[in-house]
């Protein structure tokens, strides 16, 4: 299934700022969302957080919806961010920007 998210949002330094992903499947055994910062990984596997990522980001999901949250926004975190969906019942990737 297609993900699709906002193409942009505005925030001040120390807002929190939640970025959502829909269209993905509601299967929690076999659909996974990912979350980039142009080409860094921020979140994976929902709200698997990689080494080296401050802990201000953090992913959750709720059905068919991943949210990306920044809490404590800061300078350095405007950039390009990108949801993608894995499904692995059926090997497809999905994203959007």
């Amino acid at each position: 299934a297609a993900v699709s998210q906002p193409s942009s949002l505005s925030a001040n330094v120390g807002d929190t700022v939640r970025i959502t992903c829909s269209g993905g499947s509601s299967s929690y055994g076999s659909y996974w969302y990912g979350w980039h910062q142009q080409k860094v990984t921020v979140i994976y596997s929902n709200n698997q957080r990689p080494s080296g990522i401050p802990s201000r980001f953090s992913g959750s999901r709720s059905g068919s919806t991943g949210t990306l949250t920044i809490t404590g926004v800061q300078a350095e975190d405007e950039a390009v961010y990108f949801c993608g969906g894995y499904d692995s019942s059926s090997g497809s990737w999905s994203g959007d920007t």
